[in-house]
């Protein structure tokens, strides 16, 4: 029985290998990234690295075996079409009888269209007949925190979510998660809600960056147009920036606070604070 996380290499699948390395030897564990030079390292400490690509489905023949266990980490490429390549895997996962394909989803609270692939993907796991694990991941710490020097050099968080709460975690916490369910049982055909314990709004986000910094920080509450507008303008593709703009409207709602607790429980920790994860990405 082996382990196998697709998107290995990715800002949440680096951390998700990291810890498995810590509860399971690393023969057991197998990378499936698109570029296997990303995974030497991984290699090195003898994890099996395979390659293969959601856009090529011939490259997951052969891959999977009865009873492996599988994350499939979901894909970064809004304009390919996500759920097509997603079920990519599902079928591989099927024809193979693994005995958990494990899915990292979105929020069931989410309206989102960042959730829709989500959605979509999960029906078309739900309907394979594949025992599942849906991972639903709220909102990351990293999210905000990997983008601070647009906020630093304006003094101002620009946010379209209003007076809205997200319960954010960390990548790290996220992955406990992950790997309990990977590594622990009776996880079949489990839906979790996943968030961080404390939820926190906009205007507390500038404060705690206003403690750390000793500068004057403040929210600027701005449209979803303008917002569109603002993150286009620096570069990011007008399909996204709405996407962005998107998750805020959502956020104003309430929709990614995720109160379940299940997080926690599952990482077998208090998910990481906010404000730890701030003043990590000061100090980088």
């Amino acid at each position: 029985m082996s382990i196998i996380v697709t998107g290995a290499t990715g800002n949440l699948g680096r951390h998700v290998v990291e810890q498995l390395l810590e509860k399971v030897p690393a023969e057991q564990i197998t990378a499936v990234v698109r570029d296997a030079q990303k995974a030497a390292g991984f290699a090195e400490r003898g994890v099996k690295v395979a390659t293969a690509d959601y856009n090529t489905p011939a490259s997951f023949d052969g891959l999977f075996s009865a009873g492996d266990k599988v994350l499939l980490i979901s894909g970064n490429e809004f304009d390919k079409g996500r759920v097509q390549q997603h079920k990519v895997v599902i079928d591989a996962a099927k024809a193979a009888g693994v005995a958990l394909l494990a899915y990292t989803s979105a929020p069931g609270s989410l309206t989102a269209a960042l959730a829709d692939d989500h959605r979509g993907t999960e029906e078309a796991l739900l309907d394979s007949g594949v025992p599942y694990a849906l991972l639903r991941n709220g909102w990351y710490h990293e999210n905000y925190t990997e983008n601070l020097a647009p906020v630093l050099e304006h003094n101002a968080v620009v946010a379209a979510a209003g007076e809205g709460r997200v319960s954010s975690a960390s990548r790290a916490d996220y992955a406990a998660a992950a790997v309990a369910v990977l590594t622990g049982e009776g996880h079949e055909n489990k839906t979790y809600e996943l968030g961080g314990d404390t939820a926190w709004s906009f205007a507390e986000y500038a404060a705690e960056l206003s403690r750390q910094t000793g500068e004057e920080i403040t929210y600027n509450a701005v449209t979803p147009e303008v917002l569109t507008g603002i993150l286009a303008g620096a570069g990011l593709p007008e399909q996204f920036a709405q996407i962005l703009a998107g998750v805020d409207v959502s956020i104003e709602k309430g929709e990614l606070v995720v109160s379940t607790g299940d997080l926690s429980r599952l990482a077998g920790r208090p998910t990481t604070p906010f404000s730890e994860a701030i003043a990590a990405a000061l100090k980088g």
